[in-house]
């Protein structure tokens, strides 16, 4: 998460940038010329250290300076910086009283850039050199690196035992993405503006009418979302992926259905910030939904007796409550005579038999149908996994990677509020 922040400053096309900003002192050097801009718990952020974010920021996203943006990228750069102070202040205070090195080292920032520059096929010294073309130094962005990946370490050296995902949040994962495939869905990439970050719904709804026209005018989406969105698919350049409908805000849903893929909204409010998403593709429900079964079945006659039927199906009933997953199956029903267990693997559920059909559709991943009746016997059926026909759905492992890393964005950013909250931060 921490490196994909600043990938695009690799790739990021020049920008030019008078050496002197609408409405600032030029600040070419660190001298007297210098002016306060922000003071944060007593740390003094300059007008030089503003110029050079505000850079950083064009640079890295693709942004083109103009009259009606410099004041929303001025506020952005110092909202970045006074976050990143605070951000370090606490980093400082935490090596104090855990005696141990927090902030991350300056080879471990050089390693951080040169991963960086790597990913974009070119060398740590070409990309610093690219940035300071551009007016960018070398100081300023291992400064933003230096507090990005710190504070991203810290949140998960101290918070990570917090950010525990449970077998029931997996299986709700799972449910939700199961019924989702059966909806529209759409790929998208997203930038949210949080009205309570920026200052309010109108600053943000102003925000992203200027993010809009710069997306408009040919910025890289992946790059702006980078550097201004509050969601956690900032990490990813925006990257939500394929969601489907009732996934995000209402407001959201009725924009997207609207759009062809290709197509960039105007900005959305919603509650509590605004949304700007790019349609990237589109596609129906699925009509193809792929079962994976297994069964517990007892063998009987077509010209079984009533008598016969009864006697398998209270075997079955009694044995239904004690399957908990597809995983016991073999073990419980395994131990119950004249009970056979096979594993039907998967197939598309339009090609099941009707009684198949119909007992399956209204379970979810792990459940058990009540007893079926064909002509070769009785039948339960565990159903251990669904998903429409040409996806793949994610693993495990990767569900509780995508879960865990929201858990500790979301701390991450209340632990962020806190020290906001509690600081003593004058802008002049």
């Amino acid at each position: 998460m921490r490196s994909a922040k600043v990938k695009a400053l690799a790739m990021a096309g020049a920008v030019a940038l008078a050496a002197s900003l609408p409405g600032m002192a030029s600040a070419q050097g660190a001298g007297l010329s210098e002016s306060v801009a922000a003071v944060v718990n007593d740390d003094v952020i300059s007008s030089y250290d503003v110029v050079q974010r505000m850079r950083l920021l064009m640079v890295s996203s693709g942004i083109q300076p103009t009259e009606e943006n410099i004041p929303q990228l001025q506020a952005e750069a110092l909202r970045t910086l006074v976050e990143e102070r605070l951000e370090m202040q606490e980093l400082r205070r935490a090596e104090k009283q855990q005696k141990m090195t927090i902030v991350s080292t300056e080879k471990e920032i050089d390693d951080e850039i040169e991963q960086v520059a790597r990913s974009n096929g070119t060398t740590k010294e070409a990309l610093l050199g690219q940035l300071a073309s551009q007016g960018v130094s070398a100081e300023t962005y291992r400064a933003q690196v230096r507090a990005s990946s710190s504070w991203q370490n810290w949140v998960g050296m101290r918070y990570g035992s917090r950010a525990r995902v449970g077998q029931d949040q997996v299986k709700a994962f799972e449910r939700r993405y199961n019924e989702e495939q059966a909806k529209p869905q759409f790929e998208l990439s997203e930038v949210f503006i949080d009205s309570a970050r920026v200052g309010g719904q109108e600053i943000a709804l102003n925000g992203a009418r200027q993010l809009v026209a710069q997306l408009q005018q040919g910025a890289p989406f992946a790059a702006v979302a980078r550097q201004f969105s509050a969601s956690p698919t900032a990490a990813n350049g925006g990257d939500a992926g394929w969601v489907g409908v009732g996934t995000l805000p209402k407001e959201v849903d009725a924009a997207v259905e609207q759009l062809r893929p290709g197509q960039l909204s105007a900005p959305i409010p919603v509650e509590n910030g605004v949304y700007i998403v790019y349609l990237r593709n589109k596609r129906a429900g699925a009509d193809a939904a792929l079962v994976n079964l297994k069964q517990a079945a007892v063998i009987l006659p077509a010209d079984a007796s009533a008598g016969q039927l009864d006697a398998a199906r209270a075997k079955l009933e009694a044995l239904r409550p004690q399957v908990t997953s597809c995983d016991n199956l073999d073990t419980v029903a395994g131990k119950v005579d004249g009970v056979m267990v096979s594993d039907l693997g998967e197939s598309e559920l339009k090609d099941l038999a009707a009684t198949f059909q119909d007992a399956i559709k209204p379970l979810n991943v792990g459940q058990v149908s009540t007893p079926i009746r064909t002509a070769a016997g009785l039948h339960l059926v565990a159903l251990c996994g669904k998903r429409a026909a040409g996806t793949v759905q994610p693993t495990t492992a990767q569900i509780e990677g995508r879960l865990r890393d929201e858990q500790l964005a979301l701390i991450s950013r209340r632990y962020l509020r806190d020290l906001r909250n509690s600081a003593t931060i004058e802008t002049r």
